[in-house]
């Protein structure tokens, strides 16, 4: 995306300078200000499990495109979900799921195509040491209190199918249940819950503040994450040109912080 937002820029500058249009010596440097490329604001909404990465990619986007701005607004796909269709403001939507991204369909909130960008799978994370000695989906049935996202957001769904799969019954007694992922994932940390089935991304995140415990591929789920500019985007070019920087450039930060290609 950046060179093609760049290209032109450069041609013009050259037919200047072959024309001798340039009278104050200058060696014709694209303009600073970054006026031939997208230039402007935008909010992205996106899946709390995406905050590092997503971080991460806006500065360096702000980095490539000077004059850029990106705001984030970072909840449960599903919380995001319902609040573009109430009429939130945001201009690009990345969904932990595709369920949530079918909703913006449905209701006519999304611009053009949806396209995949990641995937995740999940991992138990446990209190530093693993006090309890888990080693797998199975022990967490007596473990103790035990951390999970909400049934109706989508970490909530992955957990739920990665028990299933396990045949795996946890008492709701002994169950806490976060807003998101990062939420899920603090009850561990702070030392609510002695246990948590995460995003395998989260709990990379929270370095030494938890230990992690991998999943059976067996039995395990996989997240696919959907991005796309949402109709009626204050900045509709800006937003396309991010999601094409998250499709492009922003891979490698994504795979570095442990997701999984996009298929």
């Amino acid at each position: 995306m950046t060179r093609r937002s760049l290209r032109p820029a450069l041609v013009a500058v050259a037919v200047l300078v072959l024309a001798g249009c340039g009278n104050d010596g200058s060696d014709g440097a694209a303009d600073p200000s970054g006026a031939t490329g997208p230039s402007g604001s935008i909010t992205v909404s996106a899946a709390a499990s995406l905050t590092e990465a997503f971080t991460a990619i806006g500065d360096d986007f702000e980095a490539a495109h000077p004059g850029t701005e990106v705001a984030f607004n970072f909840d449960s796909s599903t919380t995001l979900s319902t609040q573009i269709v109430e009429g939130a403001p945001a201009d690009v939507y990345a969904s932990a799921d595709h369920r949530n991204m079918d909703v913006l369909l449905a209701a006519g909130r999304i611009e053009g195509e949806v396209e995949t960008f990641a995937t995740n799978d999940m991992v138990i994370v446990t209190k530093p040491g693993n006090p309890e000695g888990i080693e797998d989906v199975a022990d967490l049935a007596d473990s103790g209190v035990v951390a999970l996202c909400g049934e109706d957001v989508p970490c909530g769904r992955f957990a739920a199918t990665v028990l299933a799969q396990a045949r795996v019954t946890l008492d709701e007694g002994s169950v806490t249940r976060g807003q998101n992922v990062k939420a899920t994932l603090t009850a561990v940390s702070d030392g609510d819950a002695v246990a948590a089935i995460v995003y395998t991304t989260d709990a990379v995140a929270a370095g030494d503040a938890v230990d992690i415990v991998p999943i059976d591929p067996n039995v395990n789920a996989v997240a696919t994450y959907p991005i796309a500019v949402v109709e009626g985007a204050g900045n509709a070019d800006l937003a396309r040109a991010f999601v094409a920087y998250v499709l492009g450039d922003g891979q490698d930060t994504l795979a570095d912080l442990g997701f999984g290609p996009p298929g």
